[in-house]
């Protein structure tokens, strides 16, 4: 099977990026103007199925109702304010976050990797400054500005920007001993997805958290859980510490966390909050008054049509449907995931099946070369989940692997 992407878009819209957008994204030949629920169209009026809304943005669909009637409310009467000033809706919000985690405070921001230079600033300014090391784990992503860059143990993404944030220690994901033997009297945090995302929606060995708070408790470090694309959720839970029964110390959210308005936002304790202190950070838009009401609706969204739950139907439901295409595709290796965040790993390159998914009208992505991730909305139907898993198989069967 070979497969191609659409490329019926306006000649316009590509001459209007090349001259004028810097080329630092690969992007698909295709336009997308409208989207509704788990649909978009593009600008020749053809509708996707999309099983990877916004990057995992998306939580609720594209265009939830009651996240466009807060915004439009918003910016009819207040667009933006400085964090100078007090906003009713940001502490709203705050509270929200506060009571479904464990009850600490929230540093607003506007994407995950912002989320995650507030973390690592805050592990290094709570800890005595001769500790500043914080151990992170291969196959974990954290963001793309320096420090979070530097916190991905990832290789492909270090290359020619060194030299990198010092102070970072990496170790396989899921070794416990490895990293301890990495603790020293300079370490002074772990980071950690407790599902990597990225790095091919990997969920941790039986223990692994547990060994990691075990850890930070006996070494006095600060223990981070990114959460950027587990949480708000995705999970089934709230957040994905609930799901395994860890609690961190600080957890690092976005993506989700305002129904497709750029959000994000740092939780800690009411007792490591104060070491971020005035001065040492900051995000102009964070907390800005449409994503605080954005966040609220998405929030109230979730538990006025009970979508925790659904989650957890609709993993089950997806591994029913994929599952048999591991005992009959020998290429097709393991289904895997939690709630709504699904990866299908194949012993074979995944860009030919999201080429030919595209083509037949399901939108889908590949990470890690050859784990397809699909990261739907929380309120997709049956019927809808259905028709995807329906397309995708068939796209499956019909590939040839290389030789």
């Amino acid at each position: 099977m070979t497969a191609t992407m659409p490329t019926s878009m306006s000649p316009a819209t590509t001459e209007l990026f090349d001259h004028y957008v810097v080329p630092n994204y690969g992007r698909y030949p295709v336009a997308l103007v409208k989207g509704e629920g788990s649909w978009v169209w593009d600008d020749q009026g053809r509708r996707y199925l999309d099983f990877f809304p916004g990057w995992g943005c998306n939580l609720l669909g594209h265009c939830p109702p009651a996240v466009v009637q807060a915004v439009q409310e918003q910016v009819a009467t207040l667009i933006h304010v400085p964090n100078s000033w007090y906003m009713e809706s940001q502490g709203r919000w705050a509270q929200l976050l506060s009571e479904r985690s464990f009850g600490g405070k929230a540093f607003f921001c506007n994407s995950g990797t912002e989320a995650n230079e507030a973390a690592i600033k805050l592990v290094r300014l709570h800890t005595p400054e001769q500790r500043y090391k914080i151990i992170t784990f291969s196959g974990g992503f954290h963001g793309r500005t320096l420090g979070s860059t530097t916190a991905t143990a990832q290789p492909k993404y270090h290359e020619g920007l060194g030299p990198l944030v010092p102070g970072f220690a990496y170790a396989p994901f899921g070794d416990l001993q490895a990293t301890r033997d990495l603790i020293d009297e300079q370490t002074a945090g772990i980071m950690v997805e407790p599902i990597q995302g990225e790095g091919g929606v990997r969920l941790p060995p039986e223990g692994f958290l547990e060994g990691l708070r075990e850890l930070a408790d006996e070494h006095g470090l600060l223990l981070v859980f990114d959460e950027v694309q587990a949480g708000c959720g995705r999970t089934g839970e709230w957040f994905a510490y609930q799901k395994f029964g860890v609690t961190p110390d600080i957890i690092t959210l976005a993506k989700s966390l305002c129904g497709g308005i750029a959000g994000g936002a740092m939780l800690t304790t009411a007792e490591i909050a104060p070491s971020l202190r005035p001065g040492m950070h900051a995000a102009t838009f964070g907390g800005n008054p449409i994503a605080a009401r954005a966040g609220i609706a998405t929030i109230e969204t979730i538990e006025r049509e009970q979508l925790l739950p659904r989650a957890v139907q609709i993993e089950k439901r997806f591994r029913e449907r994929l599952q048999p295409l591991v005992d009959e595709l020998p290429f097709v290796h393991e289904v895997r995931g939690a709630g709504v965040m699904i990866g299908l790993e194949l012993l074979t390159e995944g860009a030919p099946i999201v080429a030919a998914c595209m083509q037949r009208g399901l939108l889908i992505n590949c990470t890690q070369r050859t784990v397809i991730r699909l990261l739907p909305a929380i309120n997709l139907t049956d019927a809808e989940l259905d028709e995807g898993c329906e397309i995708l198989s068939s796209v499956l069967r019909e590939h040839e692997p290389a030789a």
